[in-house]
């Protein structure tokens, strides 16, 4: 019987799976990867725009984050050497886990001590090292989610798991801090994110070193021509040789997937400095509704890759994660209305969950063991290039589009701009879907 005849699991057998510890362990390092996602990002958006900066400068210093874009280039040694020191003790996996989160909490920390006024150019450095070391941890989070699943059922678990932890970091680092920056300022806020790593922390050494990254690809690293070779190129080989004439078109589709929500990110909370939004009307909404909305979305993602496959599940992110831009054009025109933004900001929090869980479940299903973390790294660093390129211009965007209207005209053309880049994306998901039922690398049957 093949695997697209397999009965699936009743909803009750779904259920019951999100019991077992590693589900519990996964929630942990999700909310531990997506802590440091938008101290870096967005909500550094936000102090800098408070602190005098302008919308260009913004725009382009959230080039930190390419880091996230550029870790495929470091990702083959972390698939095949230990961290240092900690390596022998802990293992390949929980070993660069341990240090990737001691260094952003330290850089976090350092933020929050220099601050965009004691020198911009060593507070954003601070950011870049915090960036850098985000991506490291993502590099072996998603190898160790990949390794420890038994099925693509569990893979579909440990996915939703790991979005529903990053999406309430995201929240938190998107949502709460606001509120606690109104009360206390951005410096605590800061330091108190840095020290929330210890989750990830504290749940690095609890996990168990997954037995599946020592494959026969990876046994005994040999440094000499051939085992560097096989390092760097090997899994970017293997993975075309898996997909064949379909890892272009799975590369195009993944690299477009997201760019709507990339290119909205970096003047959402300037949109709402502007727009005469409060932190604590913003935080508020994010923390509890908002919160509510992500929590479905992932929640939906993950089910609906369980039981209809995750390419059908993709499909269906692709067209409502664009279309939820909508809803930001609408209360640029509109004014600090409550009930316009509530609404936006829940149809963006379930799009984005939903959306995130698919594309990260179906990228997880098209790696191959003993190149795991490298070949996740090529997925997710073709998902996020393009957009983190392309949104230091996002400033410049609103700016000239403004250019003979007012501010506001110009935040709901740019709004109207990121959703209608979503096009692309769409058109390439029914492509992938007509190329096959079964999608290569998926093992649930498309409906």
């Amino acid at each position: 019987m093949t695997e697209a005849k397999k009965s699936k699991p009743s909803w009750m057998q779904t259920l019951r799976a999100i019991t077992r510890p590693k589900v519990a362990i996964m929630l942990a390092l999700g909310f531990s990867s997506g802590l440091p996602f938008m101290l870096v990002g967005n909500t550094l958006g936000f102090w800098l725009r408070e602190s005098g900066i302008t919308l260009a400068t913004i725009g382009f210093l959230s080039w930190v984050g390419l880091a996230y874009s550029l870790k495929f280039l470091w990702a083959p040694l972390i698939d095949k050497a230990n961290a240092p020191v900690i390596g022998k003790w802990l293992g390949r996996r929980r070993g660069w886990m341990l240090a990737s989160q001691v260094v952003i909490g330290a850089s976090l920390l350092g933020m929050s001590i220099i601050q965009p006024s004691g020198g911009l150019w060593l507070f954003t450095g601070l950011a870049a090292l915090a960036a850098f070391a985000s991506a490291t941890q993502d590099i072996v989070v998603d190898a160790w989610r990949i390794e420890v699943s038994d099925a693509s059922e569990d893979m579909a678990l440990l996915s939703s798991a790991y979005q529903l932890g990053y999406r309430a970091s995201l929240l938190l680092t998107d949502a709460l801090i606001l509120i606690i920056a109104a009360s206390v300022g951005w410096s605590v806020s800061y330091s108190v994110m840095g020290a929330l790593m210890a989750v990830g922390i504290v749940a690095t050494l609890l996990a168990v070193e997954p037995g599946r990254n020592i494959t026969s690809h990876e046994t005994k690293t040999v440094w000499n021509f051939q085992g560097i070779f096989d390092a760097v190129a090997g899994p970017f080989i293997a993975f075309f040789k898996q997909h064949g004439n379909k890892a272009l078109l799975i590369l195009a589709a993944v690299s477009l997937y997201r760019l709507s929500d990339f290119m909205m990110g970096p003047m959402a909370n300037p949109f709402y400095a502007d727009i005469g939004i409060t932190k604590e009307t913003v935080g508020a909404v994010r923390g509890s509704i908002g919160l509510i909305a992500s929590v479905v979305g992932v929640a939906a993602g993950g089910l609906a890759a369980v039981r209809f496959g995750f390419i059908t599940t993709l499909l269906v992110g692709a067209v409502i994660g664009p279309a939820s831009n909508l809803g930001f054009s609408l209360l640029a025109l509109v004014g600090p209305n409550d009930g316009v933004f509530t609404a936006a900001m829940v149809i963006d929090n379930f799009a984005s969950g939903f959306a995130g869980t698919a594309l990260v479940g179906y990228m997880s299903s098209l790696t191959t063991f003993g190149y795991t973390a490298t070949q996740y790294a090529l997925l997710s660093s073709f998902y996020a290039l393009l957009g983190k390129v392309l949104k230091g211009f996002s400033g410049v965007m609103v700016q000239t589009f403004a250019e003979g209207r007012t501010l506001m005209e110009g935040y709901a053309l740019f709004f109207l701009s990121t959703a209608l880049i979503g096009i692309p994306a769409l058109l390439l998901c029914i492509i992938l879907v007509r190329s096959n039922r079964v999608p290569i690398g998926d093992k649930i049957a498309v409906k």
